[in-house]
């Protein structure tokens, strides 16, 4: 190689260094803030508002009208509840709710746990005290009330009988409403049973169970019962009592936008006061008195 060619090479421009990758630049987030939820009332499918006052009602529990809806609303949200869709409102002509819902006892109720405890039978007169439940935009009336001693009288299916006997049940106390405006119908029935055990059961059961055994209507003329429509129940342990709630529409019809049906449910457990009154009684420091 020649010194010219030599001198040529070296004297040659170095190779450009690599022109470093422009850094990505951070794509913002177009995204705005979730709003205020807590996830598990979003399982459960209530609205923002409707998540709200719950939390509102039990920073004021102390207050007697906030604990009696709180207890309510927490009821009426759930606890764990399974909830169980059937294909048919009846089955053989009995007619039944198409959903269920059960909740075990809170420990609000453990003054009445046994029913030793509370030896008083229900009446009429105490359970179905007020003739006109208010809730929120729903006010319901009552239209009939009944008192059986033999509490499978209330009901229909063999398997809810023969529980109701394992749990020594001793009244079933029913009441059917119907609401102002003609929309809506709702019955209530508490049972006094032997003890929360035996109330817890019945609750967790009747979320199969509820399929072949329910709870007969209560005829009233000012509320009819819409057999083979849609309807929806739940199942509330209270000490040694369970309260079964059972509504829906007059017409029979599917809910729709407009028909809340929480709010529906939570109003008729206005009924439950009578409940509250006797954990008051067995241990007057429990809950303030409504």
């Amino acid at each position: 190689m020649s010194t010219s060619t030599r001198k040529r090479r070296r004297g040659s421009a170095p190779a450009p260094a690599p022109v470093p990758a422009k850094p990505k630049a951070r794509s913002r987030s177009r995204s705005r803030s979730e709003p205020w939820s807590i996830p598990l009332l979003d399982e459960w499918g209530l609205s923002r508002f409707q998540q709200r006052l719950v939390v509102v009602a039990g920073s004021v529990a102390g207050v007697l009208v906030a604990t009696f809806g709180f207890i309510l609303a927490v009821g009426a949200i759930g606890n764990g509840y399974v909830p169980e869709q059937a294909t048919s409102s009846a089955i053989g002509g009995q007619p039944r709710p198409d959903t269920y819902k059960g909740w075990v006892s809170p420990k609000l109720f453990a003054p009445i746990a046994r029913s030793e405890d509370d030896p008083k039978p229900l009446t009429l007169k105490d359970v179905f005290a007020e003739k006109t439940l208010k809730g929120d935009g729903i006010t319901l009336q009552l239209a009939g009330t009944h008192l059986d001693a033999d509490c499978a009288a209330a009901v229909w299916g063999q398997e809810l009988v023969d529980l109701l006997a394992q749990g020594g049940c001793t009244q079933a106390a029913r009441g059917v409403y119907a609401s102002a405006d003609g929309r809506y119908v709702a019955q209530y029935t508490l049972l006094n049973l032997r003890d929360t055990a035996s109330a817890d059961a019945l609750v967790q059961e009747l979320t199969t169970l509820h399929r072949g055994g329910w709870t007969q209507i209560l005829e009233a003329d000012k509320a009819p019962f819409p057999v083979g429509g849609h309807t929806e129940g739940s199942g509330h342990a209270m000490g040694h009592y369970a309260g079964l709630v059972w509504f829906g529409r007059a017409d029979g019809a599917d809910p729709g936008p407009k028909d809340d049906f929480l709010s529906l449910g939570l109003t008729v457990r206005g009924a439950e006061k009578a409940v509250f009154r006797r954990v008051v009684a067995a241990d007057p420091e429990a809950v303030p008195a409504p």
